[in-house]
């Protein structure tokens, strides 16, 4: 008995973003998903991966590391900034450094050609089931009317002028985007910006925030969009608090 997902009008099909350069790759994968009853959109770069994933949402991403216009690795670490959509990795490379610099950079699973249709659809449903219904990803673009952020396009203005943020310093507000409304611990923050070994160095995170709230205008005994949890880390608060 074929293992298909549940499709009704008030639970539509779960969505699949299929980023891969080879048209036989896309047909065989659009063609063995909706034979599972999945709704599938394809993208041929990973730029067009990244802006269908903005614009249409989706349940998972089957990603290919091989692409033409950047590497599967760099569009991994972009999608990350801002969404937790389980992906599977494709590839050609077999080296086990490849695997694990892919699983390190935030995919679920990982897949090496040429496969089989029937193990990549038993790792699509395992990853489907074990998410979080109605989990509640960050938006990739915020806007109050005041503070613009689209992290799709790395764009940040204030009051319609340009921001200029250092790598750390967009990739703290990007961080905090994602969990928008939870607190991101200290340790955790430290561990995603400068690494393991400096997740004690809490001096690090002070210094980043303050450049990070002055450029946002933001004020640390007011705050608009950054909040400290004394102790425990930070939380982008924004027009919802």
């Amino acid at each position: 008995m074929t293992d298909r997902p549940t499709s009704t009008a008030a639970a539509p099909p779960p969505r699949v973003l299929v980023i891969d350069d080879e048209p036989q790759i896309r047909r065989f994968l659009e063609i063995s998903l909706r034979a599972q009853g999945y709704a599938v959109e394809s993208a041929e770069t990973g730029q067009e991966g990244l802006e269908a994933l903005a614009a249409h949402g989706a349940d998972l991403v089957i990603l290919d590391l091989g692409l033409p216009d950047r590497d599967g690795q760099a569009v991994l670490r972009e999608l990350r900034q801002w969404s937790a959509v389980p992906v599977i990795l494709l590839t050609v490379r077999s080296h086990e450094a490849e695997k694990v610099a892919g699983l390190d950079a935030g995919a679920n699973d990982y897949v090496t050609k040429p496969f089989g249709a029937q193990e990549l659809m038993a790792r699509v449903r395992a990853l489907l089931r074990s998410r979080i219904a109605g989990s509640d990803e960050a938006a990739p673009l915020y806007d109050d009317g005041h503070l613009h952020v689209d992290l799709v396009r790395r764009e940040v203005r204030l009051d319609g002028e340009p921001v200029v943020l250092a790598r750390k310093e967009y990739a703290l507000l990007a961080l905090l985007l994602q969990h928008a409304g939870r607190v991101v611990t200290q340790p955790q923050i430290l561990r995603e910006l400068w690494g393991p070994a400096h997740q004690d160095d809490t001096h690090y995170l002070r210094v980043l925030v303050g450049k990070l709230r002055h450029k946002l205008d933001d004020d640390a005994a007011r705050p608009r969009y950054i909040a400290t949890e004394p102790g425990v880390g930070l939380k982008f608060i924004g027009r919802d608090d």
